[in-house]
């Protein structure tokens, strides 16, 4: 089956991915090495590994890539990302986070350094051309901002380049002092394809329809977006009676009355900036039909949530849930094949589709 897909560029005549996309299980299959493998996660914050010689085990989108990896702070107080995975015979080393030395798998023995080095075998001293650099754990790529870590599995673009993107419009607020708050974070399941509720989050073209509340905290007419390499901007404006930024001189959008900033970042991430902190929200594939979505919330200023355009995550995330399963449902229709994209409201989309069908299109 052809799993190649052409976005036309031209957005004014350009048509959506067909529902075939969304409903074949071999393009989802195909995604998780065309796309999820090439790009870059979510791993947590720096306080999973606060203190020198300290490890945290974890599986990166669980029930999908399923990726045993493993975050530790060294001696000289470096942060690694590096497999769980033993190099000898495939045991998961590190079960529990906590405090380490360094790292042992209780199958055989074989211990490495918290940097992830080889540095013990018992019984192979007869073995030739050993340790080889195979031998050590494999490392990912990490990149830190603020107390947020991100790591690539096999990227093929550099984080930082998206990070400084976003530093442009929210560099100026203090992320090294944002703090996680696990009561306003928590964990949905939706009964549709992961790429749906991107496209839902990725136009501001359905507020008015399906959020009345958060409608009447941002003013539509006026809102905007923004194109970049692997990520994009929904900016949300807002009127006196909602908490604003107060942005400094110098700022892109000094004098504008801004209540929001939406960053997504290709494949699976969104970033929502507001006065009071930040609301990350990662979609987490399960199969076609089903995804996990964790809204993770970091705040700094907790006197301004309520009366912000982030006030209602809760209920504005059951209203795109409604929408959302109901485009899954409608798209297997036998009569729907494909739409069209709005030039002014659905830029975000169409720069979505546009990214999965180049990264389809790779080999390797």
């Amino acid at each position: 089956m052809n799993h190649t897909y052409h976005i036309d560029p031209d957005i004014t005549k350009a048509e959506t991915l067909p529902a075939s996309f969304y409903k074949d299980e071999q393009v989802f299959e195909l995604l998780k090495e065309k796309v999820f493998l090439k790009t870059w996660q979510f791993v947590g914050d720096e306080q999973l590994v606060k203190l020198p010689e300290q490890v945290y085990p974890f599986v990166l989108l669980e029930n999908y890539l399923t990726e045993p990896m493993l975050l530790s702070r060294d001696g000289e107080d470096k942060i690694h990302c590096m497999t769980n995975v033993c190099t000898h015979r495939g045991n998961i080393i590190a079960h529990h986070p906590g405090s380490q030395k360094n790292l042992r798998c209780m199958y055989h023995g074989r211990r490495f350094s918290l940097k992830g080095e080889f540095e013990h075998m018992p019984e192979f001293k007869e073995a030739k051309d050993f340790p080889r650099p195979c031998d050590h754990l494999h490392q990912f790529p990490i990149e830190q901002w603020g107390p947020l870590l991100f790591a690539g599995l096999d990227d093929d673009f550099p984080f930082g380049s998206v990070i400084e993107k976003m530093k442009e419009r929210v560099g100026f607020l203090p992320i090294h002092d944002f703090k996680l708050d696990t009561a306003r974070s928590k964990d949905y399941l939706i009964n549709a394809h992961w790429a749906l509720y991107c496209d839902n989050y990725l136009e501001g073209f359905h507020i008015p329809f399906v959020h009345k509340d958060l409608n009447s905290a941002l003013d539509y007419g006026s809102y905007t977006t923004e194109l970049y390499d692997y990520c994009n901007l929904q900016i949300g404006y807002a009127d006196d009676d909602t908490e604003l930024f107060d942005l400094p001189q110098g700022h892109p959008d000094f004098g504008k009355k801004v209540g929001a900033y939406y960053y997504w970042v290709f494949p699976n991430m969104m970033f929502n900036f507001y006065p009071w902190g930040l609301s990350i929200n990662v979609v987490k594939p399960i199969n076609s039909s089903k995804t996990k979505v964790s809204f993770i919330s970091y705040v700094y200023d907790e006197s301004k949530i309520e009366s912000s355009a982030g006030a209602l995550l809760d209920k504005v995330e059951r209203e795109d849930e409604f929408v959302v399963e109901g485009v899954h449902n409608g798209i297997r229709s036998r009569f729907y094949q494909a739409g069209r994209y709005s030039p002014n409201m659905e830029k975000g989309v169409h720069h979505f589709h546009r990214l999965l069908a180049s990264f389809l299109s790779q080999g390797g």
